[in-house]
């Protein structure tokens, strides 16, 4: 069961040299994010786990299911933490606590989001204050109209060029019932193209993370 404590406590930290990576799971409004807690387990066997979950997210996470130990946050926690100036601002907090973002899934509209620059709730905030010398992953998750189209494209270019990577839909059948690509890749196999691509040193001052360079398009 997810945790309860209070964010600020969750959020005063003296950011020691951690012995795992620190990891920022964050869901966004698709009906995948019923997998949500399947990613959150499988990372928090290897890594020191924080969550984030959007508003249309939390229409299929269950926050009772989460692994014990993980905090999940969401907007009200952002507004809700800030009372006056000199306060702890969670999404800048939260940005600079995590080595690694995966945001799984990654809908449409967070896509559009993030690609035009909107910072309109915690988990666009926090990818807008992103440091992009760590890595930011995503596995969209969409209708297969949705996903070839146009505009997801365009997005995909854009986000891209900020070198946060992809890891593709699949093909299968979908929620909606169309079958075709854009169902989101199994959490296994998100846990493992994060694991495989990034090659952790020790955290020190010359520590790094090596990222990969997606080139992965929508095809029809």
């Amino acid at each position: 069961m997810a945790t309860s404590e209070p964010v600020q406590e969750s959020l005063m930290l003296d950011y020691p040299q951690p012995s795992k990576p620190r990891v920022l799971l964050a869901a966004s409004g698709s009906v995948a994010a019923i997998k949500f807690e399947s990613l959150c387990r499988s990372f928090s066997e290897w890594a020191d786990v924080r969550a984030v979950a959007t508003k249309s997210s939390l229409h299929f996470v269950d926050r009772s299911s989460l692994p014990s130990g993980i905090v999940l946050y969401t907007d009200d926690d952002e507004w809700s933490t800030w009372k006056k100036i000199g306060d702890e601002v969670l999404h800048i907090e939260l940005r600079k606590w995590a080595d690694i973002l995966v945001i799984a899934p990654l809908s449409a509209n967070t896509l559009a989001k993030i690609a035009g620059g909107l910072c309109d709730n915690l988990l666009t905030c926090i990818v807008r204050a992103w440091d992009y010398s760590k890595p930011l992953f995503v596995a969209p998750a969409m209708n297969t109209l949705m996903w070839n189209n146009p505009f997801t494209e365009r997005h995909l270019q854009t986000i891209n060029q900020l070198g946060i990577i992809l890891i593709p839909p699949v093909i299968k059948r979908l929620a909606c019932g169309d079958y075709g690509n854009g169902a989101m890749a199994e959490t296994s196999q998100i846990y493992t193209s994060v694991r495989l691509a990034c090659k952790t040193q020790p955290h020190d001052s010359s520590s790094s993370i090596v990222i990969p360079v997606s080139n992965n398009r929508p095809s029809s």
